[in-house]
């Protein structure tokens, strides 16, 4: 990491620029800013960010879509983010086509438009004009960076099912219990027709529940402390 920081640092100025403007890096110490910085230097010489349909992706662009990546992996370790090399950028959302099997098992095209996807073994993909609302106006509960890069967390177990790879001080069955138990409440909630303190997309599988709330532990800590303080705990010693 050394070698690679001399070998291609994030200029000083750039950085310190850039990052002001990042609303969920506010409340960052200095500490936390310098490995960060370094965290953010190791994403861009290790994944390459590509912009489509005619989208040129600026130095102010990466930064912002690798620095809040990393802010995910900040206590966590660059190992979170290996075995994939891309992030691919659309200038808006983008449309997608993906096989779907019904209740009887035919298979059908959906069609759909999004703001951000990620692949298990393959790349993230990203909305730009997604990316840079929730970059630079405060968005609590929404954001899409956070978002997609937790989903790269959870696949490191070898499936998207809202369980990533647990750090050696925590246990598998407190951290099912209490996001199991939140997603079945949410889904109660959405069933009954009632209204929901977090998106109810996290409602639609485990895998979006842990990246919606990966968004809340960010941008609205406090909300997710006051509605499911046992996910936040199990986030906090996650995150720490």
């Amino acid at each position: 990491m050394r070698r690679l920081l001399l070998r291609r640092p994030i200029a000083h100025a750039l950085w310190h620029s850039e990052t002001q403007k990042i609303q969920v890096l506010n409340g960052l110490d200095a500490v936390q800013m310098a490995h960060l910085r370094e965290l953010t230097t190791w994403f861009l010489a290790r994944k390459s960010i590509t912009g489509v349909q005619g989208l040129t992706v600026m130095p102010a662009m990466q930064i912002a879509v690798a620095a809040q990546a990393c802010l995910l992996i900040l206590n966590l370790g660059v190992g979170y983010f290996d075995g994939w090399l891309e992030v691919i950028l659309y200038p808006g959302a983008f449309r997608v086509n993906h096989p779907e099997t019904d209740a009887v098992g035919l298979v059908h095209q959906r069609d759909s438009v999004l703001s951000g996807e990620s692949w298990l073994r393959g790349p993230v993909i990203l909305s730009w004009d997604d990316v840079e609302r929730d970059t630079y106006h405060h968005q609590p509960g929404h954001n899409v960076v956070l978002h997609e890069f937790a989903h790269k967390l959870d696949g490191r177990n070898g499936a998207a099912n809202g369980m990533p790879p647990l750090r050696n001080n925590m246990h598998r069955e407190h951290w099912s219990d209490a996001l199991n138990r939140a997603f079945e409440a949410l889904r109660q909630h959405l069933a009954a027709g009632e209204s929901t303190s977090i998106n109810p997309y996290a409602a639609t599988n485990p895998a979006e529940f842990f990246a919606v709330v990966s968004e809340y532990f960010f941008t609205a800590p406090n909300l997710l402390k006051n509605h499911y303080p046992d996910v936040y705990q199990q986030l906090a010693l996650f995150y720490r």
